[in-house]
């Protein structure tokens, strides 16, 4: 092997850009790092641009480019799940190491790519795919390779976390937030992967199965979205000693839990201690909780999503990735022999610990009911919520609102979510109940 490692970027949007731009600004220090030199030789581009290096070969044909011997190392940039499975697809049936930032195609399409890269003796790696410039996946799969975790919570979308801050410390409603965070280039035209918690899910996929050793299963995510938090809700929470966060939770759940034994993966909005680690991660910022044993809980925070942060994850993997192909120089060895499985787990140990169905989560809750202010109302509810098994942890009675009609807020230890289900769907025949009752479920992180 030559001492050049010769890259391809396919895509230059605001990542691919920002993959060039960190090259060019720290060439001497990736080469100082890997004792190689790390060139950009073709681009995979839709037009020709004039801010682009002369030496570099620019490229529509994003399958040439993927199988083209100037090429040892191909960056996946575009997004979307076709186009850009096909070119990964391509890139591994030639020999090609591939880094990408695509935790949608992943978490759909992952374990057809890695078990083919596992094939094809190549590695597929994917830093940039969760929480931006957050090692977040390196660390789990090495630096927590000896713990048993148990859990792990996430802020894992900067945009669902722009827009709860910004309803908390400002008062603004969640329509106007949205907009702003769209003008900001925080959020799409079209916001429902962020605001329904779609993308979470997708990086909660790949999270799940890095700390479980458990195939991805992304159709199994219980998804919940943030439209429907009001501010009525933001400042009860507040006045509760809770804050609304919209997380991404993976619980492995024993026979000894209450509930049935298997693994949570869900996504919603949470009530969560106004002292918690993650309550105070705010703005755009990503954090991911992780509980293991036995070195118990551990935060990291920063960055989820820009040219810099993104690009910074893209290239820490393809310096793994430069000295796996350094390594196979020196001795021979086989590129796969100097690598951290693709899901930290040796593929054959990966285990059918099953997904729990969303009726079998545990949670606590929050729960506001509306009703008539009428004597009974109060020992109606508390009485449905008993017979269901339910224990109450806090009752707030508020002013009414409308004339005649007051919010109750009640909050419960944790029960599991079918117990829940029948209670609510009780509460809500009561004939002084004059609305649907909102529920949003509660964690204490502990």
């Amino acid at each position: 092997m030559s001492n050049s490692i010769k890259l391809a970027i396919l895509g230059l949007g605001t990542v691919g850009t920002g993959v060039i731009n960190l090259i060019n600004d720290n060439l001497n220090e990736l080469k100082r790092r890997s004792g190689h030199d790390i060139i950009i030789t073709e681009v995979g581009t839709r037009r020709q641009r004039d801010d682009i290096d002369t030496n570099i070969m620019q490229n529509s044909d994003l399958m040439a480019i993927a199988a083209s011997d100037n090429v040892d190392i191909v960056i996946e940039v575009i997004g979307g799940t076709t186009l850009a499975k096909d070119v990964i697809m391509q890139a591994i049936k030639n020999g090609k190491h591939v880094v990408t930032a695509n935790k949608a195609l992943l978490a759909e399409h992952g374990n057809e790519i890695f078990a083919f890269a596992e094939e094809n003796n190549v590695h597929v790696a994917y830093e940039a795919a969760v929480a931006g410039g957050i090692p977040i996946i390196k660390v789990m799969r090495e630096a927590l390779a000896a713990n048993k975790i148990d859990w792990l919570a996430g802020i894992i979308n900067g945009t669902g976390n722009f827009i709860m801050t910004e309803m908390r410390d400002k008062g603004r409603p969640f329509t106007d937030v949205l907009s702003e965070a769209q003008e900001l280039g925080y959020a799409e035209a079209d916001p429902t992967f962020d605001v329904e918690g779609i993308d979470a899910a997708h990086k909660l996929a790949l999270l799940a199965s890095i700390a479980f050793g458990i195939p991805l299963q992304f159709d199994k995510v219980y998804c919940e979205g943030i439209t429907g938090i009001t501010l009525q809700d933001v400042n009860y929470a507040e006045e509760l000693g809770y804050r609304i966060k919209h997380l991404g939770f993976a619980v492995r759940r024993d026979s000894e839990n209450d509930g049935d034994a298997g693994v949570e993966l869900r996504v919603h909005p949470t009530l969560i201690p106004q002292d918690a680690l993650l309550a105070n991660v705010n703005g755009v910022k990503n954090a991911v909780l992780v509980n293991s044993h036995p070195l118990g809980q551990t935060l990291y925070c920063g960055d989820g999503a820009g040219a810099g942060a993104t690009a910074s994850a893209v290239m820490a993997d393809v310096m793994d990735l430069v000295r796996v192909l350094g390594s196979k120089d020196r001795d021979d060895q086989s590129n796969t022999g100097h690598h951290v499985p693709h899901l930290a787990f040796i593929p054959d140990q990966l285990s059918d610990t099953p997904i729990l169905r969303a009726d079998q989560m545990v949670t606590g809750y929050y729960l506001r009911v509306h009703a008539y202010d009428s004597p009974g109302v109060l020992a109606d509810i508390t009485r449905i919520l008993s017979d269901a098994g339910i224990n109450i942890d806090a009752i707030l009675q508020k002013p009414a609102h409308k004339v005649g009609q007051v919010p109750v807020i009640i909050l419960t230890l944790p029960v599991v979510e079918s117990q829940m289900n029948l209670a609510i769907e009780k509460i809500e025949k009561l004939e002084t109940i004059t609305d649907k009752v909102v529920r949003i479920r509660l964690d204490e992180l502990a």
